[in-house]
């Protein structure tokens, strides 16, 4: 219950109007919360990342690439889309064409099928990490002596593939070599030429 002394503001006749009466009170009281509550220090994401994200860390062409992504991403877009290495190419997206392939503690994968999360610790090489513009890789410099590609899109994971093809040391036949890159698709159909830089490599 109101006293003598609020109905006297309360009255529009003596001062204040009931509204301004209200929008005072209201303010006294946010601002008894706010210092009973006071604001929170603003933490760093990647220490308490948001709900259903996940920190990892990945060696990424000899780069330590700490990330805060959603649990669901794969390693391709973590890559093109977080760390815009946009070498790696994302084809079909479903592992069948090899557009995608990049190497994971130096074994070869379709990074379209690979969660990012997966490779916590990891090291993962790109083309970009391969070589440089003035010291290219020996199956980089392969392929463009034998004219190993066209329209290039595939390129970047052919050459991935055939890196880790040489340190798996399964292939001793061209036979081996096509049947082991057989998950790498050319749509331009440089297939021969591509067998060419890869046995040059090889017999190095």
């Amino acid at each position: 219950m109101f006293n003598k002394e609020d109905n006297a503001l309360l009255d529009d006749n003596k001062g204040t109007t009931r509204r301004e009466f209200i929008v005072r009170t209201s303010a006294f009281t946010a601002a008894i919360t706010i210092a009973k509550y006071p604001v929170k220090t603003i933490v760093d994401k990647i220490n308490q990342p948001e709900a259903g994200n996940v920190v990892v860390t990945i060696n990424v062409n000899g780069k330590s690439k700490t990330l805060e992504i959603d649990a669901r991403t794969t390693l391709l877009d973590a890559l093109r889309e977080n760390m815009h290495l946009t070498g790696t190419k994302k084809g079909c997206d479903r592992g069948q064409c090899g557009a995608c392939t990049v190497l994971v503690d130096e074994r070869r994968i379709n990074s379209c099928l690979y969660l990012a999360a997966m490779c916590d610790g990891s090291k993962v090489t790109t083309i970009e990490g391969l070589g440089t513009e003035d010291n290219l890789h020996p199956m980089q410099q392969a392929f463009l002596k034998h004219d190993a590609f066209q329209c290039g899109y595939c390129t970047s994971g052919q050459i991935c593939s055939a890196v880790g093809l040489l340190k798996e040391g399964h292939a001793k036949t061209d036979d081996d070599i096509r049947e082991l890159m057989s998950g790498n698709i050319c749509r331009c159909g440089a297939y021969q030429n591509i067998l060419d830089a890869v046995k040059e490599v090889q017999n190095a």
